[in-house]
């Protein structure tokens, strides 16, 4: 489109040049008079002016004519000067440090950077990189290098726990659920299964008759004794021992017992002296930190974080994760940034500073990109660059020069003709 308006003008401008050659040429036959002098010093000057503006046109780009005129061809023969003078203008008077400095300072980065993310966030594109991107780092998490770091935490809150802030609320705990008395009645049914056993009833009733046989005594009560162990035989004393046991335990598995109740009231002081006890709390901590030293915890925390791993990893794959999961933790965050002004002047302010630096590191490289660029191009592409930009005006150039001398001519000639 630009090449089509050059070849316009070029051709127009032309077409005017030729206007003032047939003009001129046209006025020679004519009879002398005023009005043919005027207007053939009219043509003449717009000749020569049309002529002398494309002869300067023409020289800048090349040769007139191809006739190597000194000073013609002037961008080809000085395209390094050129660019010297483009790259200095570029980096000391358009775009100096300072210029783009102050232009940074007038950019709200923030509000910009706000803008574009909540207009991209729901797009489809943002949407699958970000789920990619959620999968690509789940995939790279590198589970056995941060196994020994979560059991080392671990650890080391285990040891924080001192058993002070526990144990009381432990035994608060046996004493509103009644743990003591269960415990009770568990070792009550125990012992009562046990008691009934036939076999049971046979060892008490060894141990009672070894028992009474190793007993020593003198006289009267050798006597007694002689005399029971011949009375009683190793069933019938274990049958007495057993039923013994057994209304014993009986009579302390009724709630109601009055042996019962003394027993659990027994119990609770117990329970409620160990809050004060110093001893039992450092054998507690000893205990706990001889459990957790030699606790190795490596292969079952890397276990779960495999399994924590894949099923994170199948988890992004629904298809409501970005949009009900993913995306409101973004705007979220987004949202909390944006009510804090602090940290939004802090982000601007960063943004900013690293941008100024940027500008301060690679502020040369405008001009050596600038030349780099140029220096590709060879002098015919260069020259046809500048005449598609700046032809049109250049071209212009000669029809005023035709135009004005024209004009021009017509005063001088009837200026002179007046005198």
């Amino acid at each position: 489109m630009v090449n089509r308006q050059n070849k316009k003008t070029q051709h127009l401008a032309t077409i005017f040049l030729a206007v003032m050659g047939i003009g001129f040429l046209a006025t020679i036959p004519l009879k002398d008079s005023i009005w043919r002098t005027i207007l053939q010093g009219g043509f003449e000057a717009g000749l020569v002016g049309g002529l002398a503006d494309w002869f300067a046109v023409t020289a800048l780009f090349r040769h007139p004519l191809g006739i190597p005129i000194p000073h013609t061809a002037l961008l080809p023969k000085n395209r390094h000067r050129i660019i010297a003078g483009i790259i200095s203008m570029l980096e000391n008077d358009w775009l100096t440090k300072e210029s783009i400095r102050k232009k940074i300072d007038t950019i709200h980065f923030t509000d910009k950077i706000f803008e574009i993310i909540d207009n991209e966030l729901p797009s489809p594109a943002v949407q699958k990189n970000f789920i990619m991107m959620s999968k690509y780092l789940i995939k790279i998490f590198d589970i056995k290098r941060f196994a020994p770091l979560l059991e080392e935490e671990l650890k080391a809150r285990i040891h924080e726990i001192d058993s002070k802030n526990f144990l009381p609320l432990l035994i608060e705990q046996v004493t509103i659920r009644e743990y003591d008395e269960k415990a009770l009645d568990y070792m009550l049914k125990e012992i009562d299964e046990w008691a009934r056993k036939e076999s049971t009833k046979y060892k008490l009733g060894g141990l009672a008759v070894d028992a009474v046989e190793n007993i020593k005594a003198d006289g009267f009560m050798q006597f007694a004794l002689k005399s029971f162990s011949n009375l009683v035989n190793e069933e019938k004393l274990g049958s007495i021992i057993q039923n013994l046991i057994l209304k014993g335990v009986a009579s302390f598995r009724d709630p109601l017992n009055q042996n019962r109740q003394t027993l659990m009231i027994h119990i609770d002081h117990k329970l409620q002296s160990l809050k004060n006890d110093q001893k039992v709390y450092e054998e507690l901590n000893h205990f706990k930190t001889h459990l957790v030293n030699k606790w190795e915890l490596d292969e079952q925390i890397t276990e779960l974080l495999n399994q924590i791993q894949q099923k994170a990893y199948d988890y992004i794959d629904k298809p409501n994760f970005y949009d009900d999961y993913l995306l409101p933790l973004i705007k979220n965050g987004l949202e909390q940034i944006k009510s804090n002004p602090e940290r939004v002047l802090s982000i601007e302010a960063w943004i900013k500073n690293h941008i100024s630096n940027f500008v301060d590191k690679n502020h040369s490289k405008i001009g050596t990109l600038v030349k780099e660029n140029l220096e590709k191009l060879d002098n015919k592409t260069l020259i046809k660059m500048v005449e598609t930009n700046v032809g049109k005006d250049l071209q212009w150039i000669r029809i005023n020069g035709a135009v004005c001398g024209f004009l021009i001519g017509l005063v001088l000639v009837g200026i002179k003709a007046l005198f």
